[in-house]
């Protein structure tokens, strides 16, 4: 494994990015010597990376105006991004190893499942009371539900529920307690038992053989964690909640992909598995991040550990009902992908994490987020200067792509569920991939808002949670 400069806390030195850049045109040694020690500082030095990187992007957008051959470029990076995402279409997925049978339960790992609770009274009885009923040697895994100061009936329903449950352990953090979700797992982490952590949302559903399914997976010892496929628990109920679910598909396809064409497989926080050594290896969750599943996803490669993913089951969780709630989600989401690369940006193209990761992780956050802050600069000159966006053959590529994964993601778990796939079926299927990459055009303001707002202001770090109401809704298709 490569060695972990993240884990030197030490030094209080505030990390310049824009000084530090320009230093390692002269003394890259002494640049790096003093990146180690301020790297993982959490905040510092955000703002001014990405203030510098948004200029940056407007700088070289307009530029790429003024010259005669902007548009060249741009088509050859349309080019050689659409040849990447035809690696994607064409990439043969793993095979997923055959659950575990009742002869191999006797001598199976043991687990430890992790709860992060805040203020959780609608949900979290019944997420206890599906993991604490798991098709699972009950002496070979545990559940930890670590109530987070929270401010309702969340202490007194798990002080209830420890005493029906003997898997179920309660943890109730001080006041003084900090680093959010993080810190919360953190705590828990040296009295669990587990060969594997999984970590859950408290508005998580799951069925009885999740665990025999998940644990062959890490049967590759280079495999440092799994992510289970997610799915919206009230797809039916607005357009909200249909765009999430066909969002799901969209980025299980894309999760199976990615891998396949050996680039990086991603944790989505809920219905997360990691092995202890790669957690520890790692330096466990960042306290200083807002999405510590992205965090960890970049330290895990970096670290040179693989990611796997399952396709089913899945775990269901609610998908919010309000704008202005997924609104709010989604920009933390956002921000939270947006900081690893500031974070961690030198280690990417330092690391060996394999050129197959590194063109991968390049291409998302070309997609993600330079194209959405460049469509701005783009239009304004387009405007102008009377003719078409420049980027407009990437910003078609990148619906198109969308809508054929969006498509085959909903194809590939219909079958997988054994359903049989009439014309009927498809032309459904086809509709809500219209509609939900209709629904994805979000994701364009919030990448802007979001490389906008963190170059003028840094946020400050707190857990904000989405609030759960409860669902009866279950499919386990």
């Amino acid at each position: 494994m490569t060695e972990n400069y993240w884990l030197n806390k030490e030094s209080e030195t505030e990390f310049d990015p824009i000084n530090s850049l320009l230093s390692d045109l002269s003394d890259p040694e002494i640049a790096e010597e003093e990146f180690r020690e301020d790297f993982f500082q959490g905040l510092a030095g955000r703002r001014q990376k990405a203030a510098f990187l948004l200029m940056t992007i407007w700088v070289v957008t307009i530029f790429l105006h003024l010259v005669s051959w902007g548009k060249w470029l741009v088509l050859g990076v349309t080019l050689l991004t659409g040849i990447q995402i035809l690696r994607y279409l064409f990439a043969q997925p793993e095979s997923i190893p055959t659950a575990l049978s009742d002869r191999e339960l006797t001598s199976a790992p043991k687990v430890s499942l992790l709860v992060a609770a805040k203020n959780e009274e609608a949900v979290i009885s019944d997420l206890v009371a599906m993991l604490c009923s798991l098709e699972y040697p009950a002496d070979k895994y545990e559940v930890w539900a670590i109530d987070d100061r929270s401010t309702d009936n969340t202490p007194a329903i798990l002080d209830r529920l420890v005493t029906q449950y003997p898997q179920l352990k309660v943890v109730h953090r001080t006041a003084n307690a900090g680093g959010g979700k993080s810190g919360a797992l953190n705590q828990v982490i040296p009295q669990t038992f587990g060969d594997f952590i999984g970590v859950f949302d408290a508005d998580a559903k799951v069925t009885p053989d999740l665990l025999k399914k998940v644990v062959p997976l890490f049967a590759n010892p280079d495999m440092g964690a799994v992510q289970v496929r997610k799915e919206i628990a009230n797809p039916q109920e607005n357009f909200w909640t249909k765009g999430q679910a066909a969002e799901m598909a969209l980025d299980s396809y894309v999760q199976q992909q990615r891998i396949a064409a050996g680039g990086i497989g991603e944790l989505r926080g809920n219905g997360q598995f990691v092995s202890r050594p790669a957690l520890y290896s790692c330096g466990g969750w960042n306290e200083e991040t807002i999405t510590d599943d992205l965090d960890l996803t970049i330290r895990l490669h970096l670290d040179n550990w693989k990611i796997g993913f399952l396709l089913t089951p899945g775990v269901l969780e609610e998908g919010v009902t309000k704008a202005s709630s997924l609104w709010h989600q989604r920009n933390r989401w956002a921000e939270g992908g947006y900081q690893r690369y500031l974070d961690y940006w030198r280690y990417i193209f330092r690391t060996p994490m394999g050129f197959g990761k590194r063109i991968d992780l390049l291409c998302w956050m070309l997609l993600q987020y330079i194209l959405p802050a460049a469509n701005v600069p783009d239009g304004l000159m387009a405007i102008v200067r009377h003719r078409l966006p420049l980027f407009s053959p990437l910003t078609a590529l990148l619906f198109t792509w969308g809508f054929v994964g969006m498509f085959k993601g909903l194809v590939r778990i219909q079958a997988a569920s054994g359903n049989q796939l009439s014309l009927g079926l498809l032309l459904n299927i086809a509709w809500q991939s219209l509609r939900g990459l209709l629904y994805m055009a979000h994701w364009q303001i919030v990448m802007l808002s979001i490389t906008a707002r963190m170059s003028i202001r840094p946020k400050r770090l707190k857990w904000v949670k989405t609030a759960h109401e409860g669902t009866t809704s279950f499919n386990n298709g």
